[in-house]
């Protein structure tokens, strides 16, 4: 497969995601906390997660139980996180050449991020979507330079 394809699939699935985003934040702006609280606690105690006492079950509790307290951080962060994804996906697919720069600085910036909230909160999915946006941030530093030597050699 070539770089190129691999290249318009990540960001693809890189739009995806910001979208997702997006609406998630949206989603949570208007959805009290009760209700996710409750949903989660239902998910638990139905054993739709394994043993209620499981690791798996007792990190979607915590989840629910801190999202209370961090709600307005998760919609800001969402939504903001979201809108940047699908500007930068908007620029890529549009080859707008100074949006390769910032996307790798952007993209970096929240794999760092992704990171440091990993180690604080413990959560599972975040290195994955640190590893995504690693391989995501080198796909577009090397369709950056491609696209430097087309448009020197032309």
């Amino acid at each position: 497969m070539s770089t190129e394809k691999l290249f318009r699939i990540a960001i693809t699935l890189k739009g995806l995601d910001g979208a997702l985003q997006l609406v998630g934040g949206l989603v949570l702006m208007i959805v009290p906390a009760t209700v996710i609280s409750g949903f989660a606690h239902a998910v638990v105690t139905r054993d739709l997660l394994g043993d209620p006492e499981g690791t798996l079950a007792r990190h979607l509790e915590l989840a629910a139980g801190h999202f209370a307290e961090g709600r307005t951080f998760a919609v800001v962060y969402l939504v903001a996180h979201g809108l940047i994804k699908l500007g930068l996906v908007w620029a890529l697919a549009k080859k707008v050449m100074r949006a390769y720069p910032v996307a790798a600085v952007v993209l970096s910036a929240f794999v760092v991020y992704e990171i440091f909230r990993a180690i604080h909160t413990h959560s599972l999915a975040l290195p994955f979507f640190a590893a995504l946006d690693v391989v995501i941030v080198v796909l577009v530093l090397r369709e950056y330079r491609q696209l430097k030597r087309d448009r020197v050699a032309a």
